[in-house]
């Protein structure tokens, strides 16, 4: 079903709308002789998805906010510490200055993923805080870290599984797949939190498919390229090193696992002949970067939230 704005805030979708978000005042302490939101680092994008009337969203992903209460135990405490020094200890402010900007600039907001760093009381409070009921988009894998690698954890279902529930209890909408269709665009949300996807997504996004509408996926590992491969292997492994040869770097991680992956592997090799898929909207790399998925759509991986990065998409 179509949704209006109004009724759009009664249901877990694929977005938030903007008018559900909180008010917000911004601090004339930060940047005083600047503009209000000149330290906002946006991007922007048009995709002609083929929408009954346009529209726009602010994406945004990889805010890693990092808190935890006193009474939170010790483990917790020392995450909160290393990590926030990690981020840089304004991933809250990044998140409320994004979010007052997109109150009055677009429609919706979706976050693709790792919106907290790891699980705390404290974090599933500021997720409720900033996006309440209406709150929707895609985890990522750092919505499931339970002690940021402090206590073994692997890659798997049943360690997602492990935390699943709690999860749903603070992520109002499906977390496994999502669908929501706004102005004739059916954005999809999916899970794929470690590289791969799983045959009851595969199906459940073939129903999607059978809608007939214009799809937008929205998830937080991104289908990588090469060209994204060879962004990603400059950012994280040869920072302020020059690339001595445009050869591309042999897969490793999320790139190694959707290529391996027979269910991955088959499902990125159909979205490439999908006419319905219009674009991918990713983060998880901390790095802004595009590139062509497949005829009919580009894939856009928007920079770290925590940096102040987001991206306004206007669709037509």
């Amino acid at each position: 079903m179509d949704l209006s704005r109004r009724h759009f805030l009664q249901a877990a979708g694929g977005l938030v709308a903007v008018s559900a978000l909180p008010s917000f005042a911004d601090d004339p302490s930060v940047f005083p002789l600047r503009g209000k939101y000149e330290r906002l680092v946006l991007s922007y994008q048009r995709i002609d998805a083929g929408a009954t009337k346009p529209f726009s969203i602010l994406h945004i992903s990889d805010t890693h906010l990092t808190e935890a209460y006193p009474d939170e135990n010790e483990m917790k405490h020392f995450i909160k510490g290393y990590r926030t020094k990690t981020f840089g200890g304004r991933q809250e402010e990044a998140l409320r200055d994004s979010l007052a900007w997109a109150k009055s600039n677009v429609d919706y907001v979706v976050h693709t993923g790792d919106l907290i760093d790891f699980q705390s009381r404290a974090n599933f409070d500021l997720v409720k805080k900033y996006y309440g009921p209406a709150m929707c988009g895609s985890l990522g894998n750092h919505e499931f870290s339970q002690n940021m690698g402090r206590t073994k954890q692997s890659n798997t279902e049943e360690y997602k599984a492990e935390t699943a529930d709690l999860l749903r209890a603070t992520y109002p909408f499906d977390i496994r797949l999502q669908s929501t269709v706004v102005n004739g665009v059916n954005f999809v949300t999916i899970d794929d939190v470690y590289g791969y996807v799983c045959p009851d997504q595969v199906e459940r996004f073939a129903a999607e498919v059978k809608k007939g509408l214009p799809i937008i996926l929205c998830m937080h590992v991104p289908f990588i390229t090469p060209h994204i491969w060879l962004a990603d292997q400059k950012f994280w492994t040869r920072a302020g090193r020059k690339f001595e040869s445009a050869a591309v770097p042999d897969a490793r991680g999320d790139y190694k696992v959707q290529q391996t992956d027979p269910v991955t592997r088959d499902f990125i090799a159909y979205l490439k002949t999908e006419k319905l898929l219009k674009g991918i909207l990713a983060g998880h790399l901390h790095i802004t970067v595009q590139d062509r998925f497949s005829p009919t759509a580009m894939q856009y991986v928007i920079g770290g939230n925590f940096m102040f990065h987001g991206e306004e998409v206007f669709f037509t």
